[in-house]
């Protein structure tokens, strides 16, 4: 019988870009995970930050790319969408490749002060302030502005939110302003228009009855995002064209307006048979934008991106041992994990998200299919279903068997609720993160380590 290794290079070709079999184990990007699972035990969730890096690097050539072949106009910005990782060194991270930042609540303001004052970014950083805002997050807004950070642009959600701004921006405290559009759902959704945002056919109107009449405000961007993300779809094309149009209209009575945000939702690798085609989307994203601006005779807007899970799931995974195997009946055999999907990968519990998943060791075994099993005593805390083959395999063997899930770096610590409590208790898993040095050595910090039940106790008020 074939082994694992041979299964899986038939099935979907493997290896695949950031991941090699040495001596019958796994490395992602040239890290041993044997050798680090050694070192710090299971369950470990790691971050190996020059791939954030990487993706930024790898879409700003593209949009650039694009924009120099079709005779573009407007420039390009690369925002990170803060929400999908707060932690520091992911921000850090990413503010090395000169992008800017896109905010979604009120305590990311104190966040991009204090980054501020390491010398992270300048206040000159373009933020993009989106989402419903509470008075507390607008108040920070008013503040920054006044303390100098220029080029903060609230985007507005409703058409109330710009009242406060209007009675306590200073005369002297020029503020550019966005608008967001409230987006059509998809056709499958149980709404027909997002809650997020003003309705397309006030924008105009209320921009011509209200914020003209205050000459210390401009609004300089419009934005919007599509919730199916960016697809190759009639969908996703369709309401692109509707917003660029709207964005012309605009603009012809608002000679300010000179950005357009066309949001997130870059899709990344969650699969072995991943297959998306960057760079005929952006190429074709541009274009339309183009072609559409040149119909309604109005310069080319200046394009921003919002890129979040795109920028930092890939950096992340997750490993699991093996710590013990159950047949249940003739048909279902199920791995016992030291961990849970729904505390660890709530995105896969919640939302029934795929991630990339090989084992670590054993390769040269035979091959098995199986169901893995959270630790908690949960129904719902399983994994039994790949987008590559439909099932799950893994080798056939008694020996020790570990296992990663792969390109986990969106989301996931921030809505397990890192350092918190979690379902039956289980605790916040060890995290390290992996720099790699100039002489192209591995440099390990342990950001954090597992929980133990004093602090788990704490939390709960027993201490």
């Amino acid at each position: 019988m074939q082994s694992y290794e041979e299964f899986l290079d038939l099935s979907v070709g493997f290896p695949q870009e950031g991941f090699d079999i040495i001596d019958d184990e796994l490395y992602f990007h040239d890290l041993n995970l044997m050798e680090m699972i050694e070192t710090y035990g299971t369950p470990l969730r790691f971050t190996y930050l020059p791939i954030i890096s990487k993706k930024i690097q790898q879409a700003k050539i593209l949009f650039h790319t694009a924009i120099i072949k079709n005779n573009y106009r407007g420039s390009y910005k690369y925002c990170y969408c803060t929400k999908s990782s707060h932690f520091k060194h992911i921000v850090e991270e990413a503010l090395k490749n000169d992008i800017h930042l896109e905010t979604s609540s009120a305590f990311d303001m104190p966040m991009i002060e204090a980054l501020e004052k390491k010398g992270a970014l300048t206040k000159d950083v373009t933020v993009i302030c989106n989402g419903f805002k509470t008075f507390q997050y607008k108040q920070y807004i008013i503040d920054m502005l006044h303390d100098g950070y220029r080029n903060i642009i609230p985007v507005l959600d409703n058409k109330e939110e710009f009242n406060l701004y209007d009675d306590e921006v200073d005369i002297d405290t020029p503020c550019n302003l966005g608008i967001r559009i409230a987006a059509e759902e998809q056709p499958d959704s149980q709404f027909y228009t997002s809650r997020l945002g003003v309705r397309q056919e006030d924008v105009i109107d209320f921009y011509t009855s209200k914020v003209s009449k205050n000459p210390n405000f401009k609004v300089k961007l419009l934005h919007f995002f599509i919730n199916s993300g960016i697809t190759d779809t009639p969908y996703y094309w369709n309401e692109l064209e509707k917003y660029v149009t709207l964005y012309c209209k605009f603009k012809k009575i608002n000679p300010d307006l000179d950005t357009l945000d066309i949001g997130g939702g870059m899709p990344f690798k969650d699969s072995l048979v991943f297959d998306f085609d960057y760079e005929y989307m952006i190429n074709e994203i541009i274009k339309r934008i183009k072609e559409i601006c040149a119909e309604h005779e109005v310069m080319e807007p200046d394009i921003i991106t919002e890129f979040g899970k795109y920028t930092v799931a890939e950096a992340s995974g997750i490993l699991y041992k093996v710590l013990g195997r159950k047949q249940q009946n003739d048909r279902e055999k199920w791995l016992m994990l030291d961990g849970s999907f729904i505390t660890n990968l709530p995105d896969v519990w919640a939302l029934n998200q795929r991630y990339v998943l090989l084992p670590i060791n054993n390769w040269d075994s035979e091959y098995e299919r199986v169901n893995l099993g959270g630790i908690t005593c949960d129904g719902q805390d399983y994994y039994n279903q790949e987008a590559h083959v439909g099932n799950v395999f893994m080798p056939k063997t008694r020996k020790v068997q570990f296992l990663g899930f792969f390109h986990t770096g969106a989301y996931q610590e921030v809505l397990s609720g890192y350092g918190g409590i979690h379902h039956c208790l289980l605790p916040s898993p060890k995290q390290v993160i992996i720099r790699r040095n100039r002489d192209e050595t591995f440099n390990y910090e342990v950001f954090g380590e597992e929980q133990n039940s004093k602090q788990v106790m704490k939390i709960l008020g027993y201490l």
